[in-house]
């Protein structure tokens, strides 16, 4: 997952266009992007536009549910797991045990509409409140499902009563800073992947790129968008260069031509386990986008 866009769910429109781009994971909005007066039909808009393009070659699909504190889990659950879902998105997330119930919800669900025991995955968005920046750690052995974690700033800010996320450079103050990397270090611990949060400032291109680099450099493997625009951009970010994927073939072979030994010596250069660890999970990042390996 290098690039997962949002697209609300009661709008035709935005997921016919969602579904044309090139984002290699369509997040389908029940909750932030849909007033409260039009969330029954968003489910029905929602499903019925994911059951006419079953089969169809396009980007995974996700959906956002309503929190578990709101008492609209169950119906988004509902509605939308009968039309077969790669995962589910669950926003607000405090611990691993939300992820654990979820997990539970969603057995419950895929039983009664036959289909396979585990078969949606789960995407917890684990810093929209305090309790979830510090119950980070939690996440590491929740759940089979757990496909990752990814974070957010702007319910968070509103949580803890920030007046902004960012200083006027534009950078992440430090609260935000924190909660960015209890995401990355805790899907670590969990060996899951790290996706960034969204750039609301679409417009802006140069500094949203600029956000793309920072967070593949500092670990994550993919980052949310909130319009197509930006797909392009993060694809190209996080898909390993040619050079990358070259260099990390050439350590692990090191590696294994030499028995698997603790350290090995390439071109009078010593690398030992870590080394070889950040090249195999790039050759897989690479295999998932599918560049020849």
């Amino acid at each position: 997952m290098r690039s997962l866009l949002f697209v609300p769910g009661d709008s035709e429109k935005k997921l016919e266009k969602g579904f044309s781009s090139e984002a290699d994971v369509v997040i389908v909005d029940l909750e932030d992007s849909v007033s409260a007066q039009n969330k029954i039909a968003a489910r029905k808009i929602a499903a019925d536009f994911i059951r006419d393009r079953q089969g169809q070659d396009g980007p995974a699909v996700y959906v956002r549910v309503n929190d578990l504190s709101t008492g609209l889990t169950d119906d988004d659950l509902a509605a939308l797991v009968p039309v077969k879902p790669a995962g589910i998105m669950l926003p607000k997330s405090n611990n691993g045990a939300d992820v654990q119930l979820l997990a539970v919800k969603l057995r419950v669900f895929e039983a009664e509409n036959n289909l396979p025991d585990g078969g949606i995955a789960i995407l917890p968005i684990i810093t929209e409140t305090a309790a979830g920046v510090l119950a980070a750690a939690s996440y590491a052995g929740a759940n089979a499902r757990l496909a990752g974690l990814t974070w957010g700033a702007e319910d968070l800010s509103a949580a803890v009563g920030a007046r902004a996320t960012r200083d006027e450079h534009g950078r992440y103050t430090d609260v935000f800073r924190l909660a960015r990397a209890m995401t990355i270090l805790a899907a670590s611990s969990a060996d899951v992947a790290a996706i960034d949060t969204v750039f609301p400032n679409f417009r802006d291109m140069d500094a949203f790129r600029t956000e793309c680099i920072e967070a593949e450099r500092d670990g994550f493997t993919g980052k949310m968008a909130i319009h197509p625009a930006q797909v392009p951009v993060i694809n190209e970010a996080f898909t390993p260069s040619p050079e990358a994927v070259a260099h990390s073939r050439v350590v692990v072979e090191a590696f294994q031509a030499a028995g698997n030994p603790g350290v090995v010596a390439i071109d009078g250069q010593m690398y030992d386990m870590p080394h070889l660890r950040r090249a195999e999970r790039l050759l897989a990042r690479a295999q998932a986008a599918k560049i020849v390996v």
